[in-house]
């Protein structure tokens, strides 16, 4: 190797095959042939210039060490900068921080400050970092941030670029990974312009991917939304949720793919190579680089069988039970999808297991501990069995302490209450996991180290600090980050929901929409006509935080969108039509603390039906049960009752029925559960079923602007009788409902203008879908 020599940009010699820029405080490096830089000015990193090419001295030792030389391969830079860190370096690494808004709130749980006030008070920019940003980047060596809400995309560039200056300065000069969770989803008010961009683009929902029975418009998603991300300087998905359907009770089923588990494993490998391939100018190798996001797929094992369909963000969801021996179907998203890629970077990056205890299907510990705990689970299946070496990350919260059984910011040690918070960091690391969600603090990891040394011996825990170390490194490596985390204002604003994105996501949307009933081809509807919308009332209540949401009564889609298509009166006798927009019934999440506080277990049941239901054929013993803060293990909630909290949705499609006196009634369903449509269907006319679209999308399908052509990814039961008697691991269970055409709401099912869609799809998902 040539001789080294830290040269200062401005005297580089005439033998130097690299250029600079500045813009700000960011110094930007064109070398010839090779890879671009980007370093701050201020964050005391310089330029080493070797073979006449230009490296960063992110150490700032004066010499050019492997981890900072871009063209060794990434294995060979992660092992040597892990070498490099100290005990407390990598145990911040192996953080992942709670949300950060941007600005920070004011109060709540995302709550930050800046020089001790709150952001209004104070003089900071959007694009600041909080007081709590600079203690967990440089005190707890956090590399890992969560970003949740921003301003714009000029300001969340200019935040990460004041993020990236910052970290530039501290130790080694690691870069952040920011990360997401999904942030593609619809304001069903916004109106579509073809012509305009915004925001961001918006697309469908999971659910509405899978309806459309197509991996390449999730592909094609994959690759718009990491452009995105990357504009707004994330590096990291907390997504795709590949979790398969199996109880249509559980709240996060709006999350997955649907039931099916080859369409789930199709959906995931399209998703995940569209985030992660980077193609051309932009790739640097083996289909990673600038436009690379990386994937962290979830929930490992599958989390969908959660037990009477309770979800396992609280204790009183805990359990996934496997009824019908039927555990190794959920695995099949994973090993078949997310880990069998067809682009280059042939795997997920990441995996998050669920809270969830998968109940007794730890064959070799028998422990029933959550899956972030679970040895069997992580090490034995994952790493050993299916060969994953990519990052595991818990879920949020699952080393604090549990306070409530119903509280969504509650800690979720699952089977470990017992234990301190750093004995279960320990544990989690013993199990063969890296990382810690929603974690900002790195005394529990140094900690859990002291007592593997203890246990184990220095050199052991040296080794498995270093190999997630490495794995962590390498996601960090592969996106660029370490040679140019820096981003231009001005491109993201140019890039995010730029005009052919907005398109691409609203044609998607309507690729989404599928279409249960047209009866006497009532649909497509004449535009210019006069329809009736009824209003919606929503009950004050709670949102899932547990902070207050008040009463509304309000249009349930944009009026003024629907003028541009229609007529529109107050008076259902003036009507042609009458458009009915509902959500699918939501019974909460199958726990009431009034009733524990009177003398009951407060179990109840999880219903998908508007009107009262009384649970005569639940389970009298459930199949799990058990908490610290319970006195009892049976969790059965037979002959319970539950209605669903938006009841009154009913009530607009039976009162509006009535007063239209046989004129049609079209209903728009959004639909977050299967649901039971034997409450009104006979009511509606046509039936238009939507998993998160624009009102505009759903006015286009009615009004013939464009065909449905989408097919239920879920099936839609009889009864709830049906669901209490179908097994919450297995697919494709449930006696379906028919309609009075005789259409049966099963899997697969949708309608176009013709009639019962058959298609390629039918053939391939459908009459192929995978059974118990």
């Amino acid at each position: 190797m040539a001789l080294l020599a830290l040269l200062p940009a401005a005297v580089a010699s005439a033998q130097t095959k690299w250029t600079e820029r500045k813009s700000g405080d960011i110094v930007f490096v064109a070398n010839a042939g090779g890879q671009s830089l980007g370093y701050s000015s201020t964050s005391g990193v310089k330029i080493l210039t070797v073979d006449g090419l230009a490296f960063k001295d992110l150490n700032k030792n004066g010499k050019l060490d492997k981890y900072e030389d871009w063209r060794l391969p990434v294995d060979v830079r992660a092992k040597d900068l892990a070498s490099k860190m100290s005990v407390e370096q990598i145990a911040g690494l192996m953080l992942y921080s709670r949300h950060q808004p941007i600005p920070a709130a004011a109060g709540g749980p995302f709550a930050g400050t800046y020089g001790g006030k709150v952001f209004a008070e104070s003089s900071a920019k959007a694009s600041d970092l909080s007081d709590q940003q600079k203690q967990f980047l440089a005190k707890d060596n956090v590399r890992h941030v969560l970003v949740t809400s921003v301003q714009s995309p000029e300001i969340a560039a200019q935040w990460n670029n004041n993020a990236q200056a910052f970290v530039e300065g501290q130790g080694l000069g690691i870069p952040n990974n920011n990360s997401s969770d999904p942030r593609h989803g619809t304001v069903a008010t916004a109106e579509y312009n073809a012509g305009a961009g915004g925001a961001i683009s918006m697309w469908p929902g999971s659910l509405g991917f899978a309806a459309t029975f197509d991996p390449e418009v999730v592909k094609n998603f994959g690759h718009i939304a990491a452009q995105e991300y990357r504009a707004l300087g994330i590096a990291t998905a907390l997504s795709p949720q590949v979790d398969i359907a199996t109880d249509p009770r559980w709240s996060r089923v709006s999350g997955t793919f649907g039931e099916d588990p080859q369409l789930a494993a199709d959906m995931a490998r399209a998703y995940i190579d569209g985030f992660q391939t980077s193609a051309a100018e932009k790739e640097i190798a083996n289909g990673w680089g600038y436009n690379s996001v990386n994937a962290m797929v979830k929930h490992w094992p599958g989390g969908g069988a959660g037990e009477g369909g309770r979800d396992a963000h609280y204790a009183f969801g805990k359990y996934a039970v496997y009824p019908g021996n039927n555990f190794k179907q959920h695995l099949i998203p994973f090993t078949e999808g997310a880990f069998k890629l067809n682009g280059k970077t042939g795997t997920a990056a990441a995996v998050m297991p669920y809270y969830t205890i998968s109940y007794n299907q730890d064959v070799k510990n028998h422990e029933n501990v959550a899956n972030n705990y679970n040895s069997y689970i992580i090490n034995d299946l994952l790493r050993k069995k299916y060969k994953y070496d990519g990052v595991v990350c818990t879920d949020w919260l699952v080393t604090g302490d549990e306070t409530a059984l119903d509280s969504f910011l509650s800690g979720k040690s699952w089977g470990v209450e017992g234990l301190t918070i750093a004995q279960r960091h320990y544990k989690v690391l013993m199990a063969g996991v890296d990382q810690f969600g929603g974690n900002n603090e790195v005394a529990p990891v140094v900690e859990a180290y002291r007592i593997g040394v203890k246990e184990h011996g220095e050199a052991y825990m040296r080794a498995r600090f270093e190999q997630s170390a490495v794995r962590l490194l390498r996601n960090i490596f592969r996106t660029g980050l370490f040679e140019n985390p820096y981003l231009d204002p001005e491109t993201s604003k140019q890039v995010v929901g730029k005009p052919e994105f907005m398109e691409a996501g609203y044609q998607a949307q309507l690729k989404s929409i599928v279409m249960l009933k047209n009866k006497a081809n009532a649909l497509p509807l004449q535009t210019g006509k006069t329809v009736y919308v009824p209003k919606k009332f929503t009950p004050a209540g709670r949102n899932f935080l547990g902070m207050e949401t008040p009463e509304k009564l309000e249009y349930p889609v944009n009026i003024e969108t629907v003028k541009k298509y229609f007529k529109v009166t107050d008076n259902p006798d003036e009507a042609d039509y009458a458009l009915v927009f509902i959500a699918s019934p939501n019974s909460g999440g199958g726990y009431d603390g009034k009733d524990a506080k009177s003398g009951g277990n407060g179990y109840v049941p999880v219903s998908l039906q508007y009107g009262e239901y009384k649970a005569t054929t639940a389970r009298a013993t459930s199949i799990a049960g058990g908490d610290p803060l319970e006195k009892f293990t049976n969790r059965t909630y037979k002959d319970k009752l539950s209605k669903a909290i938006n009841i009154t949705d009913l009530a607009m499609v039976t009162d509006t029925y009535a007063k239209m006196k046989g004129k049609p009634v079209i209903v728009s369903v959004n639909m977050n559960n299967p649901m039971v449509f034997g409450e009104f269907e006979k009511q509606a006319s046509a039936i238009i079923v939507d998993f998160g679209v624009q009102g505009q999308a759903s006015l286009d399908i009615m009004t013939g602007k464009a065909e449905p052509s989408a097919l239920l990814p879920l099936q839609m039961p009889a009864d709830m009788q049906t669901v209490e008697a179908q097994f919450e691991d297995v697919p494709h269970d449930l006696k379906c409902y028919m309609d009075e055409q005789g259409n049966k709401y099963d899997f697969g099912f949708g309608l176009n203008w013709k009639g019962v869609i058959k298609d390629g799809r039918v053939d391939k998902y459908v009459k192929g879908a995978v059974k118990p």
